[in-house]
């Protein structure tokens, strides 16, 4: 880590599972307390099932009725970038949130700095995963996985294919930096979440891998290796911290949370039309 962070005092938080518009919510909550000097690394996964949005997602490219029906929920990130689908068994989440002055004032130069325990989780688990050192071209715009790849930005395995989706928001006072690892192919749900894909499991598959794929390991095991490593590099608390203990939330940040999801990441103009009723 660089020496503006190397002396902070951080702290992780466990993966909590929680529905994606409080998992929304939660970032947006700890950006406030980085603004405050709390500084948070997290783990989270999605339940229920839940195709996130980026900023600027066209609501014509998604396909409500399916994801009605199939019991997916859908939410709108303060990020740009394609949509991603998320559930329990294929996809593990992660958020490093931190004072902006804290920070380099360059955004890819930040990216990089934040995704550091993330690479440094893949080569534990024994992944070989760098940024992609070459482009190609989009396969379906709308999806995050299979949007344009980018030299130096995305994170792709040692055969060239994507592993993890990750995006920076800034606000004044704080960056929020989260992360998507697909741990297994969920193809065939992925893609039925939009309107017209035009891409079949087979295009999907030969642009997107997974650790699984790769490695063999479990969920828990990357669960494991991106908590350890989130804490290695932050050298986060995991115990007392302010008001919270072992890493929790404190009970004003989850109240401040599950206000922020309801007034805002459930609501239908910010989900459709990316416009925030508050």
């Amino acid at each position: 880590m660089t020496a503006p962070l190397a002396d902070r005092d951080w702290r992780l938080i466990r993966e909590e599972v929680r529905p994606g518009p409080m998992q929304m919510a939660l970032d947006e909550v700890a950006a406030a307390s980085a603004a405050e000097g709390v500084r948070t690394v997290r783990v989270y996964g999605w339940e229920p099932s839940t195709l996130s949005l980026g900023y600027q997602q066209d609501p014509a490219t998604v396909d409500w009725d399916y994801c009605e029906r199939a019991g997916i929920d859908v939410t709108r990130r303060p990020t740009g970038g394609g949509a991603i689908y998320h559930d329990r068994r294929g996809d593990v989440s992660f958020s490093v949130v931190a004072p902006a002055d804290e920070l380099p004032g360059d955004l890819l130069e930040t990216y990089e700095l934040l995704c550091e325990p993330l690479f440094a989780a893949l080569d534990a688990l024994g992944v070989d995963a760098r940024f992609a050192d070459e482009s190609r071209a989009a396969i379906h715009q709308p999806a995050c996985y299979l949007r344009e790849l980018h030299p130096a930005h995305d994170v792709v395995a040692a055969d060239g294919r994507k592993l993890s989706g990750n995006a920076q928001y800034r606000q004044r006072d704080a960056v929020v930096q989260h992360g998507s690892l697909t741990v297994d192919h969920a193809t065939e749900r992925h893609l039925a979440c939009f309107t017209d894909p035009g891409t079949t499991p087979a295009e999907f598959e030969d642009r997107v891998t997974s650790v699984r794929e790769q490695v063999g390991a479990s969920r828990e095991a990357v669960v494991a290796a991106l908590e350890s490593a989130l804490e290695a590099w932050a050298d986060a608390e995991v115990g007392e911290w302010t008001d919270a203990e072992a890493g929790e939330w404190t009970d004003a940040e989850l109240a401040r949370a599950r206000e922020r999801a309801d007034e805002k990441y459930e609501h239908d103009s910010w989900v459709r039309d990316g416009d925030d009723p508050t």
